[in-house]
């Protein structure tokens, strides 16, 4: 990592300092923006819910209203569902998705004015839940300022990824996330030492342990992101020792789906409260916050529930062994010891399960943490240990550290041969 930061403050690299600056300054923007409210527009004081997620991605940006109130939340939105839709449930987005640029141009194009649409139609149920008592002249405005907020950060994050490091929307996201941190290490160090709830060497003493399990759950998370099977392969046309003797492989990470499956669960198992507090029913909302709402013994068995299976449910939606196996058989690759076809795809899929149970499993610990921290300790709700919004911070800084690893590595071997020149 070291070795990285010199290679950038070095001379040769002055247009990747370049870009990192230019990075630096849009996300700095998105920042400003966060804390700019709009004026007629009340701070929500209620429980967000499922929106928590989408608050936490915005950097507190939704709870107090501001022009990037939603962030690139409907983008994503938008992305998933087009994503969904190339797996051969529309036949339109498959054929786009086979035509290679072109088509993966036209389905980005959709995704944007689908990501619009989103946020224009996001933006209104949330002032209609939250914005009770104002005029609809005054709920429309709000609505297209925070879709014209959207749309702007949509074009930061296209202008990051042409000019900047790339990861546009990622960085974003990761920026929301970030910002909104310092304030769970204040809070923390508010409840365990100037609160005055324990003696000063006692609250010293849980303070630093709450920041050392802060930094191995980051450990944990980085492992586990990094961690991955490699099954061999080898290809009939082709030798070892024609390539050096290394071998190939099909790389399977422990946690494929990434962050979804939280994502789905929460919104899921939080919706049925929503619903009922907007038709006012006492029966369904004491029937909802004693068996649905995960912060109650049963509602948090189906939120670990559902994560288990939407882990499996996106991974093998994202991840088809038969197609996997197809396309091993038509580039003339096998799996020593496993015959091509059937044999190769349940071998695929046997290691693709075992792996997703393991990340699954992982992922119910960090989605539990912040649930059983709330409720066994007397931290306040703001304080939050694990959870989606690390996973997501741990994932994004991977990927952006390796694209500028890559790019140093790529300009190195350019000079290197410009001087054999």
């Amino acid at each position: 990592m070291f070795r990285v930061i010199s290679q950038i403050f070095n001379k040769n690299n002055k247009d990747l300092r370049k870009r990192i600056y230019f990075t630096l300054a849009c996300l700095g923007i998105f920042c400003l923006g966060t804390t700019i409210t709009i004026p007629w527009a009340k701070e929500i004081t209620d429980n967000l819910g499922f929106l928590e997620i989408f608050n936490l991605m915005s950097g507190g940006g939704l709870r107090s209203f501001s022009i990037f109130a939603l962030g690139v939340s409907p983008y994503i939105t938008a992305q998933i569902i087009t994503q969904l839709l190339q797996m051969d449930i529309v036949p339109y987005f498959k054929e786009l998705k086979d035509q290679g640029y072109t088509g993966r141009q036209k389905i980005n194009k959709i995704t944007r004015y689908l990501g619009i649409v989103f946020a224009f139609v996001q933006a209104y149920a949330i002032i209609i839940f939250y914005m009770k008592g104002v005029s609809s002249a005054a709920m429309l405005k709000t609505a297209i300022t925070m879709t014209a907020g959207t749309a702007f950060l949509l074009w930061i994050g296209d202008q990051i990824t042409q000019k900047g490091i790339g990861n546009g929307q990622s960085l974003l996201i990761m920026a929301g996330i970030v910002q909104s941190m310092p304030n769970i290490f204040k809070s923390a160090f508010q409840a365990l030492i100037t609160a005055g709830t324990y003696s000063h060497g006692v609250g010293t003493a849980l303070f630093a342990a709450f920041c050392l399990l802060y930094l191995i759950i980051i450990v944990g998370i980085i492992w586990v992101t990094l961690a991955e099977r490699r099954i061999p392969i080898q290809y009939a046309n082709r030798t070892a020792s024609a390539y050096g003797a290394k071998q190939s492989f099909l790389p399977i990470k422990i946690n494929s789906a990434g962050v979804m499956p939280v994502i789905f669960a929460s919104i899921l198992t939080t919706i049925p409260a929503t619903v009922v507090r907007l038709f006012k029913s006492t029966a369904a909302t004491k029937f909802v916050d004693k068996y649905i709402v995960y912060t109650t013994p049963v509602g948090f068995l189906i939120y670990i529930g559902l994560i288990v299976f939407f882990g499996y449910f996106y991974t093998f939606l994202s991840m088809n062994p038969e197609e996997m196996s197809k396309n091993l058989n038509e580039n003339g690759g096998y799996i020593p010891g496993v015959r091509p076809g059937k044999d190769t795809s349940d071998y695929i899929s046997n290691s693709l399960g075992k792996l997703t149970l393991v990340g699954s499993l992982f992922l119910v610990i960090l989605a539990a943490l912040p649930v059983l921290v709330s409720n066994y300790t007397k931290l306040p709700s703001s304080v939050t240990i694990g959870g989606t919004g690390i996973l997501i911070v741990v994932g994004v800084a991977i990927e952006t550290y390796k694209q500028i690893e890559s790019s140093l590595i790529s300009r190195s071997y350019a000079s290197k041969r410009k001087r054999l020149k």
